[in-house]
């Protein structure tokens, strides 16, 4: 089985830095334009079908890569982005900070993080996250496909730090994926070889989290 993971383009909150979580924002043009651009350079590769995350953006980035190919397009809610419970629509950007100090430990201490009201901790996302691996990985009619995976930010990196088996302490790995950052994977029996991680098939400027 090969997998290619890709983060959905960019919203936008993200250009906003904006906590999006799992409130349903579209892509924006310029998103889009990140994603045909990765639908270019992914064109060759002969995808047999496709999970996305139910959220539009992930689905829209889905549905733009694969345009004019016959691929069926699964929505998994495994996939979704984190919940940030009432802080989603609130600005994380270091100008115009509109969340408690307590949620700089989002980015920096995985571990001690805490929800927010009606929101995920890390080892909840990295738990459904992992199961919905854990259940792919499982499909014999999956077993020599191609497969891609559109999803989030927080969720990609859930993704990853289970593919990885590292401690939740490492959540982030490398940090948050750019938009339309592509992760390709390759598993044959139950041996994980990530090929590439995070790249990308633009060369457009887009501003790192």
């Amino acid at each position: 089985m090969k997998i290619y993971f890709v983060r959905h383009g960019e919203t936008d909150w993200n250009k906003e830095r904006k906590i999006q979580g799992q409130v349903d924002i579209p892509l924006n043009e310029f998103g889009r334009h990140l994603a045909r651009e990765t639908a270019k350079g992914l064109r060759d590769v002969p995808f047999d079908v496709c999970f996305t995350s139910p959220l539009g953006r992930a689905r829209e980035t889905a549905q733009i890569i694969l345009q004019g190919r016959d691929v069926p397009i699964l929505e998994d809610k495994r996939i979704l982005e984190m919940n940030f419970g009432v802080l989603e629509g609130k600005c994380c950007s270091k100008e115009g900070w509109d969340v408690p100090d307590s949620f700089q430990m989002f980015f920096d201490d995985p571990v001690h993080y805490q929800a927010p009201e009606g929101g995920e901790d890390f080892q909840a996302v990295r738990e459904r996250t992992g199961d919905f691996l854990n259940w792919l990985f499982a499909q014999e009619q999956y077993r020599d496909s191609t497969v891609l995976v559109t999803t989030h930010g927080a969720a990609m990196a859930g993704l990853l730090n289970n593919l990885k088996k590292k401690p939740l302490a490492e959540y982030w790995g490398v940090g948050v994926h750019k938009n339309c950052g592509v992760t390709e994977v390759e598993v044959t029996d139950g041996r994980i070889d990530i090929i590439s991680e995070n790249k990308v098939y633009y060369t457009d400027v887009v501003k790192p989290w």
